[in-house]
């Protein structure tokens, strides 16, 4: 699914689109013992009001982020499609609309055996349709619908959420008039932290191959569920791509590593994100990519002759995610001595051999303040013989 895609799903995810129909959704309480606590399922149009848009906020939710960070593809292998597969499973599930009960206790059993929660979560899974046109457009009407081609995307959400338990805090209790100490413990379903949805909907129609997996921490995405429950091969992280990139780099360019080289590397990642931001698809960058990017700087051929090799080594010749690599600001550090320069302010610091040591040269504006106070003028270096 690309960032469209993903948009037009979310902008109908609501009971207010014509084009949008949630059916049974499937609820579960697992505890931290692995045990399924409760189980549930009920049809979405009769739950009651403010409960089924709590519902249909966190399942919402495992729409949300940013492509290539929180919400990543992942592409089910072979061997998942056969009995006992995860994606097998899903696809039962999905044909069935969440109407057959042995079939949803093997898939609650699933999760609460491969999942690796520390504590208690809940498990929301529901079965929606989104009538899908064949050509998008922008001013069909619901009622104009019947005379366009259509289909009917089937899918399946689901949304985990951990269980926050409070115990202790002040209260206002109705019936005394008194703010008092909480007699009992509550426990309250908390915000998405995980989920996926299957199959995704991929140049209009369903691709049931993939799924679509959320992480609200994308920094530590959860290997269980993309692993062990999906059972689809983990591809790294956000922070991952960027530590890859980084070891690239430095051996791209080892004995020839500056301060220049590092910014203005930057510098044109972030040209090649803006380039590419109204594209559908994350901007990539491969080997070719990055040789290019060191050959605009000026980078030996010797260098250039590197990434390649290193590309393949490092990062197996897959592809690094751009938006993944760049750094918001730069960061000099030395025993002592942190210096953070902003991205638009590079080019006013330099680094150069002064009596034989590294130094840092920073072309400072008149207004300069040292711990929160202006300075009203530079000393002047002593001219005393």
């Amino acid at each position: 699914m690309n960032k469209k895609e993903i948009a037009e799903i979310k902008k109908n995810f609501t009971e207010d689109s014509g084009f949008f129909t949630v059916g049974k959704v499937l609820s579960a309480v697992i505890d931290s013992e692995k045990n399924i606590a409760y189980d549930d399922t009920r049809l979405f149009a009769l739950m009651p009001p403010d409960e089924s848009e709590l519902v249909l906020q966190l399942l919402k939710k495992t729409l949300s982020g940013t492509l290539g960070k929180n919400l990543r593809e992942y592409a089910f292998p072979q061997e998942q499609y056969s009995e006992g597969g995860s994606q097998k499973l899903l696809y039962d599930l999905l044909t069935s609309k969440l109407a057959d009960d042995e079939l949803n206790k093997q898939y609650l059993s699933l999760i609460a055996q491969k999942l690796d929660y520390v504590s208690s979560y809940c498990v929301f899974t529901a079965h929606c349709t989104y009538t899908a046109l064949k050509k998008k457009s922008k001013n069909i009407r619901l009622e104009e619908i019947d005379a366009e081609p259509s289909l009917d995307y089937n899918f399946l959400i689901t949304a985990f959420c951990p269980i926050d338990l409070r115990i202790d805090g002040l209260v206002y209790n109705d019936g005394s008039g008194r703010i008092e100490k909480k007699a009992e413990s509550d426990r309250i379903v908390g915000q998405t932290a995980d989920g996926f949805l299957f199959p995704v909907f991929s140049e209009r129609e369903p691709d049931v191959n993939s799924v679509m997996y959320y992480a609200r921490a994308f920094k530590k995405p959860d290997l269980s569920i993309v692993e062990d429950l999906l059972g689809c091969e983990f591809t790294m992280s956000a922070p991952d791509e960027r530590t890859t990139f980084q070891r690239i780099l430095a051996n791209v360019m080892h004995g020839s590593l500056d301060y220049d080289t590092i910014t203005e590397v930057n510098d044109k990642l972030g040209e090649m994100v803006a380039y590419n931001v109204n594209e559908t698809e994350p901007a990539k960058l491969d080997a070719d990519g990055l040789k290019n990017i060191l050959w605009s700087i000026g980078a030996p051929q010797e260098n250039l002759e590197r990434v390649k090799p290193a590309f393949s080594a490092i990062a197996e010749d897959k592809p690094l995610t751009a938006a993944n690599l760049i750094e918001r600001k730069t960061v000099v550090e030395a025993e002592g001595i942190t210096v953070n320069i902003g991205s638009d302010s590079t080019d006013k610091v330099k680094m150069q051999m002064i009596n034989g040591k590294k130094t840092l040269i920073i072309a400072l504006d008149d207004d300069v303040t040292v711990n929160g106070l202006n300075t009203d003028e530079i000393a002047q270096p002593s001219t005393d013989k």
